[in-house]
């Protein structure tokens, strides 16, 4: 196999790793709000406990980019691809935290009732789950287009937020009592927020990759 063809092979393999960390890190977020609705605290446990399955995936293609930057030297194209692998793997790896992070607080609230209406947590995470979705194709295809789309629906997201928050703080000033379950929404809330940031960091990476220059693509 002549050196051009083994570099291809090598970035089709880190590719693919990537897609399974995508595909982990977002079937994990689907999985921690499942489990906070459904006051579900094995499952919470489990995303806790399986955490280094997202970790791994990512240290293995930072090992795998890294070699190949060595021994490879690529230019142009290829090194931004191999740079921004790293970045946008990053990025998937943070929603999985994120993920652990709603799992911790579906085990704080356990079996309590909801306070609040939780319609928009699970139209926030209807809606993050869609970009993060939706970007690992765009990522995949280099697809631009699908890319700029992706990034303005994260304005939905952040709306959501602030109608959420709005009406938490609302639940928490009427019921003081309750302010703990408050705080704790508000963070899942949070989280669910950030993670649909990271999607519009991968698609502005994927211009990047592209076009060769930065964007910011939710000014």
């Amino acid at each position: 196999m002549v050196v051009r063809e083994k570099f291809e092979h090598d970035l089709r393999d880190v590719q693919e790793q990537f897609l399974a960390l995508s595909k982990l890190a977002i079937s994990t977020l689907n999985n921690s709000i499942d489990a906070l609705l459904s006051h579900d605290v094995d499952t919470a446990l489990s995303i806790i406990e399986n955490d280094y399955h997202i970790n791994r995936r990512e240290e293995e293609i930072n090992d795998r980019v890294i070699l190949l930057l060595a021994k490879q030297q690529p230019v142009a194209t290829d090194l931004r691809r191999l740079i921004v692998m790293l970045k946008a793997a990053h990025d998937m790896e943070r929603v999985g935290d994120y993920a652990v992070n709603i799992a911790k607080e579906a085990i704080r609230l356990g079996k309590a009732d909801f306070v609040a209406p939780i319609k928009n947590i699970e139209e926030m995470r209807t809606r993050t789950i869609n970009m993060l979705t939706e970007v690992m194709k765009a990522f995949i295809e280099e697809d631009i287009v699908e890319a700029r789309k992706i990034a303005e629906l994260d304005d939905h997201v952040d709306q959501l937020y602030g109608q959420t928050i709005q009406q938490l703080l609302h639940v928490g000033t009427e019921n003081p009592q309750m302010l703990s379950q408050v705080t704790q929404l508000s963070f899942v809330c949070r989280y669910l927020e950030r993670s649909a940031d990271h999607a519009t960091n991968i698609a502005e990476q994927l211009f990047y990759l592209v076009k060769g220059k930065h964007y910011e693509l939710n000014n």
